[in-house]
């Protein structure tokens, strides 16, 4: 199984419209993916919700696809907040990751996306050597979700691409 993570628990983010651009794509591959939106979940502790979330979401995964923003040069903290509430060793160990990253700006949060390489590969997690940067998401990306640039569709189905035969 496939968990597709939006990494941010702001409402109304150009990260969930990606992690629902990525779902989109790849369902048409496999029945086999589930997204995960932190938006209005409880992941700061570990109670019944988060332990929900780790028995659906994150234990059955193979795989695991990050989408994240950039938060002052990183990624937001509630991400870090649930990866630290869970059993590593049965969410995190030995699965294998693809990361996405975007930003207003011009780096799609490269740093961020660095950050959480060594992270995950601390985790024992295998991680895609092909990361996808999407700088200015807002001239990527309009507000329901759709592409801009077939050059940044195929990119992106690229990525996916290689993410399952990984």
């Amino acid at each position: 199984m496939i968990t597709i993570i939006s990494g941010t628990n702001r409402a109304d983010s150009m990260t969930l419209r990606t992690a629902n651009l990525y779902y989109k794509l790849i369902s048409e591959h496999t029945p086999d993916v589930k997204l995960l939106s932190l938006e209005n979940k409880k992941v700061w502790e570990k109670g019944e919700e988060m332990k929900a979330i780790e028995q659906e979401y994150l234990i059955p995964a193979d795989k695991l696809l990050l989408i994240m923003p950039e938060y002052n040069a990183s990624f937001p903290g509630i991400l870090k907040v649930m990866m630290d509430n869970c059993d590593i060793r049965k969410s995190w160990w030995h699965k294998k990751a693809a990361l996405v990253g975007l930003s207003d700006g011009r780096a799609g949060n490269l740093r961020g996306l660095e950050h959480m390489t060594s992270i995950l590969h601390y985790m024992k997690v295998n991680v895609l050597y092909d990361k996808l940067l999407l700088s200015k998401i807002n001239e990527e990306m309009d507000k329901s979700g759709t592409l801009l640039k077939p050059a940044t569709e195929q990119l992106i189905k690229d990525q996916i691409t290689h993410f399952l035969k990984f």
